[in-house]
């Protein structure tokens, strides 16, 4: 089996309230583990010492670390989704790109594993399906709302710029995180004044 070709699908899908509570009890601990020493030192083994059960029970749940990964991140794009579409829908396009720049990074920053996991993303063939569905549903939401408010855009254009906008921040973004918070900070800020002017000139 190649990498390409892993499967991260977990092997039981919880419906009784027991076994959702032990998936969850699964990802708390394997993230924290990730966060703490990364995910290529991780071992199914530790996570399931510190999710307190026994590595046969662990792989009755999920088949490998790839499908533990990808369930963590599946519920990363879940909440940042939701904290998006609370937020952006009442802003200017101007300030939406400020609080989503914003809202990506305090997930990198804060959020257990998020950096961990989404950091490697392209050394990570499990999870570049769902990144690609991420990048491509919040393209589909910006153009939605370009269409609607900026109907002077070319189509093609709007979209070429519905996926460079989150595609061009999260690279940068991901790049922030790995410096000291001061040049991370300072590095977003930049970021904000180069995604602003663009947005800007986009919609003039």
């Amino acid at each position: 089996m190649t990498d390409e070709t892993v499967d991260v699908a977990p092997r039981r899908r919880p419906v009784q309230a027991r076994s959702r509570e032990r998936v969850d009890t699964i990802l708390r601990n394997a993230a924290g583990i990730f966060d703490e020493i990364g995910v290529d030192a991780a071992s199914m083994s530790a996570i399931a010492r510190r999710s307190g059960m026994s590595l046969a029970s662990l792989y009755r749940y999920f088949p490998n670390k790839a499908a533990v990964v990808h369930a963590i991140a599946e519920l990363h794009v879940e909440k940042m989704e939701k904290a998006l579409r609370q937020r952006l829908p009442e802003l200017a396009l101007t300030d939406a790109v400020d609080v989503l720049i914003d809202q990506f990074y305090e997930f990198y920053r804060t959020e257990p594993a998020y950096s961990a996991i989404w950091s490697g993303v392209e050394a990570m063939p499990e999870l570049r399906d769902l990144d690609l569905r991420e990048l491509y549903s919040n393209a589909e939401e910006l153009d939605a709302r370009l269409r609607v408010e900026c109907p002077q855009i070319p189509a093609a254009r709007r979209w070429t710029a519905s996926l460079l906008l989150p595609r061009s921040a999260g690279n940068i973004l991901r790049l922030a995180v790995t410096l000291p918070e001061e040049q991370g900070r300072q590095l977003v800020e930049e970021l904000k004044c180069m995604a602003g002017a663009y947005v800007r000139e986009l919609i003039r």
